[in-house]
């Protein structure tokens, strides 16, 4: 973040067709000094049209939504290069659009009965340029899709032999969501080197976060469910 993203609020996009869902959301991050919700959007296209104009930093966005779904409204944002980040929404019956939103380009997503300090800290974390994995929801769905997975005793995908043994490593137990500390303490290395390995495993992979390295390593069958 710059400076001056530093100093002032985090500025939201609320996009959810429920609008008493948006008073919810509302209520609880306006009482956050450092949160601004700049707009709310009943629909995708709004959502994708407000985001050009308003530019905030990041955007709340439900999945299931009219004219235009979430997924698509995601994907319209990161094609225009746009600096907003989409934190998704969703909830367990909705699952089998997770990982669409995520290839999207989401930041990360959440269930929609998170708790208000959980909601809050991700949105601090998406806008400070991380990606929020929420591995207890990635897992299930995962779990959903395991039959279409790739056989982890299949030789693994070339994508990944341009990573170092090391980098693999933390790309595996960046997987299975573990922090940066988490893994240094794993791998009994500094926490500043795990942050470079995770740099070096993104820019390799043509990855934007984390987010998508955890997709790629179940899609690639280097983790699976529940491994």
């Amino acid at each position: 973040m710059t400076d001056s993203t530093a100093t002032r609020p985090v500025r939201i996009l609320l996009a959810d067709d429920q609008p008493l869902l948006r008073t919810g959301f509302r209520m609880v991050l306006g009482t956050e000094d450092d949160l601004d919700i700049v707009a709310e959007a009943g629909d995708g296209v709004e959502a994708v049209e407000l985001s050009r104009r308003l530019l905030p930093d990041v955007v709340l966005m439900d999945i299931r939504m009219p004219r235009m779904d979430g997924v698509a409204a995601t994907r319209a944002i990161v094609d225009a290069r746009l600096p907003v980040r989409v934190l998704i929404l969703t909830t367990f019956d909705l699952d089998e659009y997770v990982v669409g939103a995520l290839r999207a380009g989401a930041s990360g997503f959440l269930a929609k009965d998170v708790p208000a300090e959980d909601l809050v800290t991700a949105i601090r974390t998406v806008a400070a340029g991380e990606a929020v994995v929420a591995p207890r929801i990635l897992r299930r769905l995962l779990d959903r899709f395991a039959d279409v997975l790739p056989d982890p005793a299949a030789t693994p995908p070339k994508a990944l032999d341009a990573l170092t043994e090391r980098e693999r490593e933390v790309l595996v137990q960046v997987a299975r969501g573990l922090s940066n500390a988490e893994i240094a303490r794993e791998l009994s290395v500094s926490e500043t080197t795990v942050k470079t390995h995770v740099g070096h495993v993104l820019t390799k992979l043509g990855l934007r976060d984390r987010v998508q390295a955890v997709v790629l390593a179940y899609e690639t069958g280097l983790v699976r469910p529940g491994g």
